[in-house]
Protein backbone atom coordinates (compact mmCIF):
# COMPACT_ATOMS: atom_id res chain seq x y z
CA UNK A 1 0.00 0.00 0.00
CA UNK A 2 1.24 3.22 -1.09
CA UNK A 3 1.37 6.24 1.45
CA UNK A 4 -0.02 9.82 1.53
CA UNK A 5 3.08 11.11 0.23
CA UNK A 6 3.44 8.42 -2.76
CA UNK A 7 -0.23 8.92 -4.34
CA UNK A 8 -1.02 12.60 -3.80
CA UNK A 9 -0.84 14.43 -6.44
CA UNK A 10 -0.92 17.94 -4.73
CA UNK A 11 1.44 16.83 -1.83
CA UNK A 12 4.71 17.28 -4.66
CA UNK A 13 3.60 20.79 -5.17
CA UNK A 14 3.04 21.53 -1.79
CA UNK A 15 6.93 22.28 -0.98
CA UNK A 16 6.96 25.32 -2.87
CA UNK A 17 3.61 27.05 -1.63
CA UNK A 18 3.71 28.71 1.92
CA UNK A 19 -0.09 27.82 3.00
CA UNK A 20 -1.76 30.12 6.04
CA UNK A 21 -2.85 27.72 8.75
CA UNK A 22 -6.21 29.03 8.71
CA UNK A 23 -6.69 27.96 5.11
CA UNK A 24 -5.16 24.66 6.08
CA UNK A 25 -6.80 21.74 6.44
CA UNK A 26 -5.73 18.74 8.37
CA UNK A 27 -5.47 16.53 5.17
CA UNK A 28 -3.54 19.66 3.26
CA UNK A 29 -0.88 19.79 6.53
CA UNK A 30 -0.07 15.89 6.04
CA UNK A 31 0.25 16.54 2.60
CA UNK A 32 2.69 19.05 3.03
CA UNK A 33 4.40 17.27 5.99
CA UNK A 34 5.04 14.16 3.64
CA UNK A 35 5.95 15.84 0.72
CA UNK A 36 8.51 17.83 3.31
CA UNK A 37 10.03 14.33 4.44
CA UNK A 38 10.32 13.05 1.35
CA UNK A 39 12.46 16.08 0.62
CA UNK A 40 14.67 15.79 3.52
CA UNK A 41 15.64 12.41 1.98
CA UNK A 42 13.14 9.95 3.70
CA UNK A 43 11.96 7.24 1.29
CA UNK A 44 8.62 6.85 2.98
CA UNK A 45 6.44 8.89 5.31
CA UNK A 46 2.76 8.67 6.64
CA UNK A 47 0.81 9.94 9.98
CA UNK A 48 -0.87 7.11 12.67
CA UNK A 49 -3.51 7.89 15.24
CA UNK A 50 -2.22 7.76 18.69
CA UNK A 51 -4.91 5.04 19.31
CA UNK A 52 -5.58 1.86 18.34
CA UNK A 53 -3.13 -0.20 17.66
CA UNK A 54 -3.74 -3.78 18.45
CA UNK A 55 -0.30 -4.66 19.17
CA UNK A 56 -0.08 -2.95 21.97
CA UNK A 57 -2.95 -5.05 23.77
CA UNK A 58 -0.73 -8.32 23.28
CA UNK A 59 2.45 -6.42 24.58
CA UNK A 60 2.31 -6.87 27.98
CA UNK A 61 2.02 -10.63 27.74
CA UNK A 62 5.33 -10.51 25.74
CA UNK A 63 7.02 -8.74 28.61
CA UNK A 64 5.47 -11.32 31.08
CA UNK A 65 6.70 -14.28 29.29
CA UNK A 66 9.94 -12.59 29.66
CA UNK A 67 10.78 -12.22 26.04
CA UNK A 68 12.55 -9.12 26.47
CA UNK A 69 15.15 -10.71 28.50
CA UNK A 70 17.30 -7.84 30.17
CA UNK A 71 15.59 -4.93 28.48
CA UNK A 72 14.09 -3.58 30.95
CA UNK A 73 13.11 -0.05 29.45
CA UNK A 74 10.45 -2.00 27.24
CA UNK A 75 8.56 -2.11 30.58
CA UNK A 76 8.10 1.99 30.17
CA UNK A 77 4.02 1.81 30.09
CA UNK A 78 3.87 4.89 28.29
CA UNK A 79 4.62 2.38 25.26
CA UNK A 80 1.04 1.44 25.74
CA UNK A 81 -0.52 4.83 25.53
CA UNK A 82 1.87 7.94 23.87
CA UNK A 83 -1.28 10.60 25.74
CA UNK A 84 1.21 9.56 28.62
CA UNK A 85 4.41 10.92 27.19
CA UNK A 86 2.60 14.09 25.69
CA UNK A 87 -0.75 15.41 26.92
CA UNK A 88 -3.04 16.23 23.84
CA UNK A 89 -0.80 14.46 21.11
CA UNK A 90 -2.95 14.33 18.32
CA UNK A 91 -0.91 12.03 15.70
CA UNK A 92 2.25 10.22 14.97
CA UNK A 93 4.21 11.62 11.87
CA UNK A 94 6.44 8.50 11.03
CA UNK A 95 9.11 7.73 8.72
CA UNK A 96 11.06 5.01 6.96
CA UNK A 97 14.80 5.67 5.50
CA UNK A 98 16.21 2.64 3.43
CA UNK A 99 19.73 1.63 4.77
CA UNK A 100 20.36 -1.31 2.27
CA UNK A 101 23.49 -1.44 0.39
CA UNK A 102 24.91 -2.77 -2.53
CA UNK A 103 27.07 -5.31 -0.53
CA UNK A 104 26.55 -9.05 -0.72
CA UNK A 105 24.36 -10.49 2.21
CA UNK A 106 25.54 -12.46 5.46
CA UNK A 107 24.72 -16.06 3.80
CA UNK A 108 26.82 -14.98 0.83
CA UNK A 109 30.09 -15.08 2.09
CA UNK A 110 32.60 -17.93 2.11
CA UNK A 111 33.47 -20.23 5.48
CA UNK A 112 36.13 -19.29 7.29
CA UNK A 113 38.22 -22.44 6.77
CA UNK A 114 38.70 -21.06 3.60
CA UNK A 115 40.42 -17.86 4.60
CA UNK A 116 43.85 -17.02 6.13
CA UNK A 117 41.81 -14.87 8.44
CA UNK A 118 38.61 -15.35 9.91
CA UNK A 119 35.76 -12.98 9.26
CA UNK A 120 32.92 -12.26 11.60
CA UNK A 121 29.71 -10.58 10.34
CA UNK A 122 28.67 -6.97 11.64
CA UNK A 123 25.02 -6.29 11.40
CA UNK A 124 24.25 -4.12 7.92
CA UNK A 125 22.60 -1.16 9.79
CA UNK A 126 25.70 -0.34 11.57
CA UNK A 127 28.16 -0.57 9.05
CA UNK A 128 28.61 3.52 8.73
CA UNK A 129 27.35 6.54 11.01
CA UNK A 130 24.65 6.06 13.73
CA UNK A 131 21.08 6.08 12.07
CA UNK A 132 20.45 7.81 15.55
CA UNK A 133 21.78 10.80 14.55
CA UNK A 134 21.14 10.69 10.98
CA UNK A 135 17.70 10.19 11.23
CA UNK A 136 17.57 12.88 14.27
CA UNK A 137 18.71 15.84 12.22
CA UNK A 138 16.53 14.78 9.59
CA UNK A 139 13.82 14.94 11.68
CA UNK A 140 14.77 18.04 14.54
CA UNK A 141 14.73 19.64 10.96
CA UNK A 142 11.33 19.19 9.85
CA UNK A 143 10.04 19.88 12.96
CA UNK A 144 11.52 23.06 12.57
CA UNK A 145 9.81 23.39 9.17
CA UNK A 146 6.55 22.93 10.64
CA UNK A 147 7.15 25.30 13.56
CA UNK A 148 7.60 27.79 10.89
CA UNK A 149 4.95 27.25 8.14
CA UNK A 150 2.07 26.60 10.80
CA UNK A 151 0.58 29.24 12.71
CA UNK A 152 -1.21 27.59 15.76
CA UNK A 153 0.65 27.18 18.93
CA UNK A 154 1.58 22.74 18.83
CA UNK A 155 4.02 20.82 20.56
CA UNK A 156 5.87 18.33 18.34
CA UNK A 157 9.09 16.23 19.57
CA UNK A 158 11.18 13.51 17.67
CA UNK A 159 12.30 10.41 18.52
CA UNK A 160 14.63 7.29 17.10
CA UNK A 161 14.58 4.64 19.24
CA UNK A 162 14.67 7.05 22.16
CA UNK A 163 11.46 7.16 23.52
CA UNK A 164 8.65 4.80 24.52
CA UNK A 165 7.32 4.51 21.23
CA UNK A 166 6.87 1.04 19.13
CA UNK A 167 7.97 2.09 15.63
CA UNK A 168 6.91 -0.28 14.12
CA UNK A 169 3.63 -0.23 15.42
CA UNK A 170 3.04 3.09 14.47
CA UNK A 171 4.57 2.29 11.12
CA UNK A 172 1.95 -0.14 10.27
CA UNK A 173 -1.04 2.04 11.07
CA UNK A 174 0.93 4.65 9.20
CA UNK A 175 0.78 2.64 6.04
CA UNK A 176 4.61 1.94 5.41
CA UNK A 177 3.88 -1.60 5.38
CA UNK A 178 2.89 -4.72 7.36
CA UNK A 179 4.86 -6.59 10.83
CA UNK A 180 6.24 -9.95 8.92
CA UNK A 181 6.18 -12.97 10.74
CA UNK A 182 10.00 -12.16 12.08
CA UNK A 183 8.67 -8.93 13.61
CA UNK A 184 10.20 -6.81 11.47
CA UNK A 185 8.36 -3.76 9.05
CA UNK A 186 7.85 -4.58 5.20
CA UNK A 187 7.21 -2.53 3.00
CA UNK A 188 6.28 -4.15 -0.37
CA UNK A 189 8.66 -1.55 -2.73
CA UNK A 190 11.62 -1.21 -0.53
CA UNK A 191 11.93 -4.85 1.48
CA UNK A 192 12.34 -4.96 5.13
CA UNK A 193 15.68 -2.31 5.29
CA UNK A 194 14.17 0.36 6.80
CA UNK A 195 15.21 2.79 9.86
CA UNK A 196 12.12 4.31 11.55
CA UNK A 197 11.73 7.64 13.15
CA UNK A 198 8.79 9.16 14.83
CA UNK A 199 7.29 12.96 15.89
CA UNK A 200 4.73 12.92 18.53
CA UNK A 201 2.46 16.45 17.80
CA UNK A 202 -0.49 18.13 19.50
CA UNK A 203 -1.17 19.26 15.91
CA UNK A 204 -4.28 17.89 14.11
CA UNK A 205 -3.37 16.14 11.27
CA UNK A 206 -5.46 13.76 8.97
CA UNK A 207 -4.28 9.80 9.36
CA UNK A 208 -2.39 8.46 6.28
CA UNK A 209 -4.88 5.93 6.26
CA UNK A 210 -8.84 6.52 6.24
CA UNK A 211 -10.74 5.75 9.72
CA UNK A 212 -12.22 2.67 7.85
CA UNK A 213 -9.01 1.57 6.14
CA UNK A 214 -7.38 -1.12 7.23
CA UNK A 215 -3.42 -1.37 7.46
CA UNK A 216 -1.46 -3.07 4.58
CA UNK A 217 -2.35 -6.74 4.13
CA UNK A 218 0.00 -9.03 5.29
CA UNK A 219 2.09 -10.78 2.25
CA UNK A 220 4.12 -13.21 4.08
CA UNK A 221 1.33 -16.03 3.10
CA UNK A 222 2.66 -19.12 3.70
CA UNK A 223 6.47 -18.39 3.76
CA UNK A 224 8.58 -19.29 6.32
CA UNK A 225 11.70 -18.64 6.07
CA UNK A 226 12.88 -16.10 8.15
CA UNK A 227 12.21 -18.59 10.72
CA UNK A 228 13.15 -21.80 9.74
CA UNK A 229 16.85 -20.12 9.43
CA UNK A 230 17.31 -18.94 12.47
CA UNK A 231 19.94 -20.41 14.00
CA UNK A 232 19.16 -19.92 17.49
CA UNK A 233 15.16 -20.92 17.09
CA UNK A 234 14.41 -17.39 18.51
CA UNK A 235 10.57 -17.37 16.86
CA UNK A 236 8.63 -19.48 19.39
CA UNK A 237 5.80 -18.92 17.00
CA UNK A 238 5.35 -16.58 14.07
CA UNK A 239 4.98 -12.75 14.65
CA UNK A 240 6.58 -13.61 18.06
CA UNK A 241 10.46 -12.97 18.78
CA UNK A 242 12.02 -14.31 22.36
CA UNK A 243 14.44 -11.63 22.34
CA UNK A 244 16.35 -13.66 24.67
CA UNK A 245 17.77 -16.15 22.03
CA UNK A 246 17.78 -13.75 19.40
CA UNK A 247 21.79 -12.96 18.29
CA UNK A 248 20.99 -9.34 18.05
CA UNK A 249 19.89 -9.52 21.60
CA UNK A 250 23.27 -11.63 22.52
CA UNK A 251 25.38 -9.52 20.83
CA UNK A 252 24.18 -6.50 21.77
CA UNK A 253 22.01 -5.86 24.41
CA UNK A 254 23.57 -8.77 26.92
CA UNK A 255 25.33 -7.24 28.96
CA UNK A 256 26.93 -10.18 30.36
CA UNK A 257 27.50 -13.90 30.18
CA UNK A 258 25.76 -15.53 26.84
CA UNK A 259 24.46 -18.61 27.59
CA UNK A 260 26.64 -21.81 26.33
CA UNK A 261 23.66 -23.51 24.32
CA UNK A 262 23.35 -20.29 22.52
CA UNK A 263 26.75 -19.80 21.62
CA UNK A 264 27.89 -22.39 18.64
CA UNK A 265 24.15 -21.48 17.06
CA UNK A 266 25.64 -17.60 16.90
CA UNK A 267 27.95 -18.69 14.69
CA UNK A 268 30.68 -15.59 13.33
CA UNK A 269 28.41 -13.09 14.66
CA UNK A 270 30.49 -10.19 15.76
CA UNK A 271 27.70 -7.28 16.90
CA UNK A 272 23.74 -7.96 15.32
CA UNK A 273 22.11 -10.44 12.85
CA UNK A 274 21.03 -10.37 9.34
CA UNK A 275 20.55 -13.79 8.25
CA UNK A 276 15.86 -13.41 8.55
CA UNK A 277 16.02 -10.56 6.55
CA UNK A 278 18.94 -12.12 4.38
CA UNK A 279 16.70 -14.97 3.53
CA UNK A 280 13.53 -12.87 3.14
CA UNK A 281 12.36 -13.15 -0.55
CA UNK A 282 10.82 -9.67 0.14
CA UNK A 283 14.63 -8.13 -0.08
CA UNK A 284 15.35 -10.19 -3.07
CA UNK A 285 15.18 -6.93 -4.91
CA UNK A 286 15.39 -4.19 -1.97
CA UNK A 287 16.65 -0.94 -3.92
CA UNK A 288 20.04 0.00 -2.53
CA UNK A 289 21.20 3.40 -0.77
CA UNK A 290 24.15 5.75 -1.89
CA UNK A 291 23.92 7.45 0.94
CA UNK A 292 27.81 7.47 2.44
CA UNK A 293 26.53 7.79 5.59
CA UNK A 294 25.52 3.62 5.60
CA UNK A 295 28.81 2.75 3.62
CA UNK A 296 31.31 0.42 5.88
CA UNK A 297 33.68 2.32 7.78
CA UNK A 298 37.12 1.65 6.99
CA UNK A 299 40.11 1.36 9.57
CA UNK A 300 43.40 1.51 10.40
CA UNK A 301 45.58 1.11 13.31
CA UNK A 302 48.50 4.39 13.84
CA UNK A 303 51.76 3.18 11.93
CA UNK A 304 50.12 0.65 10.20
CA UNK A 305 49.77 1.21 5.90
CA UNK A 306 46.82 1.88 4.02
CA UNK A 307 46.83 -1.33 2.80
CA UNK A 308 46.48 -2.94 5.75
CA UNK A 309 43.07 -1.05 6.44
CA UNK A 310 40.13 -2.84 7.69
CA UNK A 311 36.31 -2.61 6.95
CA UNK A 312 33.56 -3.23 8.94
CA UNK A 313 32.16 -5.49 6.42
CA UNK A 314 33.74 -8.58 7.22
CA UNK A 315 35.94 -7.69 9.70
CA UNK A 316 38.93 -9.71 10.73
CA UNK A 317 38.16 -11.47 13.96
CA UNK A 318 41.77 -11.71 15.13
CA UNK A 319 41.29 -8.15 14.83
CA UNK A 320 38.13 -7.38 16.50
CA UNK A 321 39.74 -9.58 19.73
CA UNK A 322 42.37 -7.67 19.67
CA UNK A 323 40.69 -3.97 20.30
CA UNK A 324 42.26 -2.06 22.86
CA UNK A 325 39.86 0.23 24.67
CA UNK A 326 40.93 3.36 22.81
CA UNK A 327 40.66 1.69 19.77
CA UNK A 328 36.96 0.82 19.76
CA UNK A 329 36.03 4.29 21.07
CA UNK A 330 37.65 5.92 17.63
CA UNK A 331 36.29 2.89 15.67
CA UNK A 332 33.27 3.27 16.81
CA UNK A 333 32.45 6.79 17.34
CA UNK A 334 29.13 8.01 16.50
CA UNK A 335 28.53 4.28 15.04
CA UNK A 336 25.18 1.92 16.94
CA UNK A 337 28.23 -0.48 17.20
CA UNK A 338 29.25 1.62 20.42
CA UNK A 339 25.99 0.42 22.11
CA UNK A 340 27.73 -2.88 22.65
CA UNK A 341 30.60 -1.23 24.42
CA UNK A 342 34.39 -2.71 24.26
CA UNK A 343 33.98 -5.62 26.49
CA UNK A 344 30.65 -6.67 24.25
CA UNK A 345 32.22 -6.83 20.83
CA UNK A 346 35.64 -8.44 22.11
CA UNK A 347 33.35 -11.03 23.83
CA UNK A 348 31.74 -11.78 20.73
CA UNK A 349 34.66 -12.18 18.76
CA UNK A 350 36.03 -14.66 21.60
CA UNK A 351 32.76 -16.66 20.44
CA UNK A 352 33.07 -16.23 16.78
CA UNK A 353 37.17 -17.10 16.66
CA UNK A 354 35.79 -20.27 18.75
CA UNK A 355 33.14 -21.24 16.24
CA UNK A 356 35.99 -20.89 13.21
CA UNK A 357 37.24 -23.99 13.10
CA UNK A 358 40.54 -22.73 11.95
CA UNK A 359 42.18 -25.86 10.49
CA UNK A 360 45.03 -26.70 13.29
CA UNK A 361 48.49 -26.11 12.68
CA UNK A 362 47.79 -23.00 10.30
CA UNK A 363 49.21 -19.59 10.19
CA UNK A 364 45.03 -18.19 11.39
CA UNK A 365 44.86 -20.95 13.99
CA UNK A 366 48.14 -20.09 15.37
CA UNK A 367 46.93 -16.59 15.75
CA UNK A 368 43.73 -16.90 16.98
CA UNK A 369 45.48 -18.97 19.60
CA UNK A 370 47.86 -16.25 21.00
CA UNK A 371 44.72 -13.67 21.18
CA UNK A 372 42.29 -16.21 22.74
CA UNK A 373 45.27 -17.12 24.91
CA UNK A 374 45.89 -13.25 26.26
CA UNK A 375 42.41 -12.90 26.39
CA UNK A 376 41.82 -15.44 28.86
CA UNK A 377 43.96 -13.97 31.18
CA UNK A 378 42.26 -10.77 31.48
CA UNK A 379 40.73 -9.10 34.51
CA UNK A 380 37.59 -8.72 33.02
CA UNK A 381 35.60 -12.25 33.96
CA UNK A 382 33.22 -12.21 31.22
CA UNK A 383 35.88 -11.87 28.52
CA UNK A 384 38.17 -13.91 29.97
CA UNK A 385 35.15 -16.92 30.47
CA UNK A 386 34.65 -16.31 26.61
CA UNK A 387 38.28 -16.54 25.50
CA UNK A 388 38.58 -20.07 27.43
CA UNK A 389 35.75 -21.23 25.78
CA UNK A 390 36.98 -20.64 22.20
CA UNK A 391 39.92 -22.17 23.23
CA UNK A 392 38.01 -25.12 24.23
CA UNK A 393 36.18 -24.93 21.04
CA UNK A 394 39.08 -24.48 18.49
CA UNK A 395 40.94 -27.93 20.49
CA UNK A 396 37.67 -29.76 19.80
CA UNK A 397 37.85 -28.54 16.22
CA UNK A 398 40.79 -29.64 15.48
CA UNK A 399 40.39 -33.01 16.94
CA UNK A 400 37.26 -33.41 14.61
CA UNK A 401 37.45 -34.74 11.24
CA UNK A 402 37.29 -31.83 8.89
CA UNK A 403 33.65 -32.74 7.19
CA UNK A 404 31.88 -32.71 10.23
CA UNK A 405 30.69 -29.54 10.60
CA UNK A 406 28.33 -26.83 9.16
CA UNK A 407 29.82 -23.81 7.95
CA UNK A 408 27.70 -20.28 8.78
CA UNK A 409 27.11 -20.02 4.82
CA UNK A 410 25.25 -22.81 4.38
CA UNK A 411 23.48 -22.46 7.88
CA UNK A 412 21.88 -19.06 6.56
CA UNK A 413 20.70 -20.83 3.20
Amino acid sequence: MKTRVERSPRAAEMPLLLHHESVMTPAERTDWLCARARAAGFDLCGVAPVTGFAELQKFPEWLALGYAGEMRYLEDARRRDVQTLMTGARGLVVVALNYNSSHPYSASRPPAENSNAPRGWISRYAWGDDYHGVIKRKLDALVAEMQAQFAQTFEARSYVDTGPILERVAAKYAGLGWLAKNTCLINQRLGSWLFLGVIVTTLELEPTLAAAAAPPPDLCGTCTRCLDSCPTQAFPEPYVLDARRCISYLTIELRGSIPEQLRAPMGDAAFGCDICQDVCPWNRKAPVTALPAFQPRTWSRAGEASAAQESLLNPRLDWLASLTREEFSLLFRKSAAKRAKWRGVVRNACVALGNSRLPAGSEANRRALAILEKLAASDDPVISEHARWALAQLSAAARAPSNSHTTSADRNL
